[in-house]
């Protein structure tokens, strides 16, 4: 229960520190018209949105890697005495985990930059960010349940061709949670796995060559 709670934690905060950073480093320089300060250097403009992303990520990976540790300690020392069912995967597997948790919020942090490249309301970033995140966690559960046939439910069927499309259009970051491997032993499909991370570099390049578009074609007279 610990390393589960743990987890959803860690994703949670995740998130929120990408968008706040993304809020901070991009729409906050643009509220303020800082950028025009940076964007007098010859330069393209392009490059000033990959660095703030790569700022970003790098920001990401030293708190996946600091909660994680945390997190590690706490499940170590929560056991006591109690036996329970599965042995706890405190290595590989569980760092693996936490990769995966860093490949999901480095996608909300690139959609998040999107958004702040052609937002002009501060909070936008934030408010659909969260929304982003929230969507693509929840995406795959729903798509599974639908297939399953939703227990006969008629009303509940007719989103299934709703939920088709908004599939080609939103990732399904569930697909990057791996914590019933070193939860329960489940050992995720190889395919399965490279597939969640092609598909998150995928989407997160997208989004970030988006938002270097979008911020080229900007005017900030």
């Amino acid at each position: 229960m610990a390393l589960d709670v743990g987890l959803s934690g860690i994703r949670f905060s995740l998130i929120l520190f990408a968008l706040f950073w993304v809020q901070e480093l991009v729409g906050r320089e643009i509220e303020r018209r800082t950028v025009l300060f940076a964007l007098t250097y010859p330069v393209p403009r392009g490059h000033y949105m990959v660095g703030r992303y790569l700022g970003v990520l790098g920001l990401l990976a030293l708190a996946a890697a600091m909660l994680g540790v945390f997190l590690w300690l706490v499940v170590l020392n929560s056991g006591g005495s109690y036996v329970q069912g599965f042995k706890i995967a405190s290595g590989g597997p569980y760092w693996l985990t936490i990769v995966g948790l860093w490949f999901d919020a480095a996608v909300v942090a690139a959609f998040a930059l999107w958004i702040a490249s052609l937002s002009t309301v501060p909070m936008l970033p934030l408010a659909l960010g969260l929304a982003f995140a929230a969507g693509g966690k929840s995406l795959g559960a729903v798509a599974e349940y639908l297939a399953a046939g939703a227990e006969g439910d008629a009303a509940i069927m007719k989103l299934a061709p709703i939920i088709d499309a908004i599939q080609w259009f939103l990732p399904d970051l569930s697909r990057l949670d791996w914590r019933a491997w070193p939860m329960y032993g489940v050992v995720p499909d190889t395919l399965a796995l490279l597939g969640g991370v092609v598909m998150a570099t995928s989407y997160a390049a997208l989004l970030v060559s988006l938002a270097v578009i979008t911020f080229r074609r900007r005017d900030f007279q």
